[in-house]
């Protein structure tokens, strides 16, 4: 019979007001179960022997929540348990000034005011947990640190809250030069402030925040942005990177799924990890950008590659034996990984593939680091080099804009603008 969880902790422990008589409690309320398997958490208040519950938009599985109240909570558990901790204590504020107390007069200051709506911690770490559920880790784990920067600077201002009102263009100023004193790049101080720019554009979404409160734009507080720094190899460098022949085999699977990326539209390494044999027919390679799906985007294209020779020996050399169709190509991933497992085995097949990559790239003497995303950008701006047109290319990588490719393609290399240069003279 499902009830409510009865795991008390500091997390969960009562606090009381003489005069009100009030309590609360945060509790796993295992009644109604989520498709996913999870439960939903939810805020208790008792009031004179009743008791209603309230959505603090957070759910668990039973071994989150066991993990979460654990007084050694750690990592994203101890960001929820904080979440949760604050979540009570802002419960309580708001029944302290309530005289006499009534269940539909907290419901509307605490929908009004909770953390989550006033709160900026609490509204990121919401967003958090959001992203989490969507499978997007690697983007939680990037939402995190700028969480944890955003923190660790307010503390220099003997705060301990942040609400939305408090960032200004002088705040954000503020924290960019605070960010700049403890040697941070341009490029980590854009993606946490462009992470902190969402979570204000939902809180204005949400009508938490208003409209002309919001700091960032024309005459306001502009975001950083780092110098494009180039990422494609030049067509000489790609050509000695083909005729490498690797010192081992660790080297030899690097290098193909490098070439892999590079021959296969510049598809990403998870997209590598999640492709499935289903996927390939005799005269075509056809996905969808993980991106793209996830997003719930309509009338989703897929990227169509042709199975050139070079892309089926690199298949055949390195592909799993197959389960089913549905069984994964290259073995990095299996159906029975959970999304967290998935993750973590897809970053860490990354990071060893970078590894070995650039140990090739420095033994050539190649100008720019040899990873995955050098050879999405190189791809993109082989075919500029080739004339190719930019919708072709943007089609290409998968991109809905055609902006964004712009971003993808490196300028011209210096031969073409010296011969370009030269013609400037050539009268004749």
């Amino acid at each position: 019979m499902y009830g409510f969880s009865k795991i008390h902790t500091n997390l969960a422990s009562q606090k009381y007001y003489e005069m009100a008589k009030v309590t609360t409690r945060i509790l796993l309320d295992t009644r109604l179960k989520n498709k996913t398997g999870s439960y939903p958490v939810r805020l208790r208040v008792t009031h004179v022997k009743t008791q209603k519950y309230f959505s603090i938009g957070m759910s668990m599985t039973p071994e989150e929540w066991e993990k979460t109240i654990d007084p050694k909570a750690k990592k994203k558990f101890k960001e929820n348990k904080l979440y949760l901790e604050t979540i009570e204590n802002r419960a309580n504020e708001v029944i302290k000034k309530i005289h006499p107390f009534s269940f539909e007069v907290f419901k509307r200051e605490f929908d009004g005011t909770s953390p989550q709506r006033q709160e900026v911690f609490a509204a990121f770490q919401q967003y958090v947990n959001k992203l989490r559920k969507e499978e997007r880790i690697r983007t939680a784990d990037s939402y995190s640190s700028a969480l944890i920067s955003i923190k660790k600077f307010i503390e220099t201002k003997k705060q301990k809250r942040l609400v939305f009102e408090d960032i200004t263009v002088d705040w954000l100023n503020a924290y960019e030069d605070w960010m700049l004193e403890n040697n941070k790049s341009i490029s980590t101080i854009g993606i946490y402030i462009r992470s902190l720019r969402t979570i204000i554009g939902i809180a204005i979404n949400d009508k938490v925040m208003k409209p002309e409160q919001y700091p960032f734009g024309r005459n306001r507080y502009k975001i950083p942005a780092s110098e494009n720094v180039k990422k494609a190899l030049p067509s000489n460098d790609l050509k000695k990177l083909f005729e490498y022949v690797p010192q081992n085999k660790a080297e030899e699977k690097a290098l193909d799924m490098w070439k892999f990326t590079y021959l296969c539209n510049g598809i990403n390494f998870k997209d590598i990890a999640k492709l499935r044999f289903m996927d390939i027919s005799e005269t075509n390679i056809q996905f969808f950008r993980s991106k793209i799906v996830r997003s719930g985007k309509e009338n989703m294209r897929p990227i169509v590659v042709p199975l050139e020779p070079e892309l089926k020996a690199i298949i055949d050399k390195w592909s799993v034996e197959p389960e089913s169709q549905k069984s994964y190509v290259f073995g990095i991933i299996n159906s029975k990984d959970s999304p967290a497992e998935q993750a973590k085995k897809i970053q860490q097949a990354t990071k060893i593939n970078n590894k070995y990559t650039k140990r090739i790239g420095e033994s050539l003497g190649l100008p720019i680091k040899l990873t995955t995303y050098t050879a999405r950008h190189s791809f993109a701006t082989m075919l500029k080099r080739k004339n190719a047109p930019v919708a072709f290319i943007s089609e290409s990588l998968g991109h809905k804009d055609i902006k964004t490719t712009q971003s993808y393609l490196d300028s011209f290399e210096d031969d073409t603008k010296r011969a370009f240069q030269r013609k400037l003279l050539d009268f004749d």
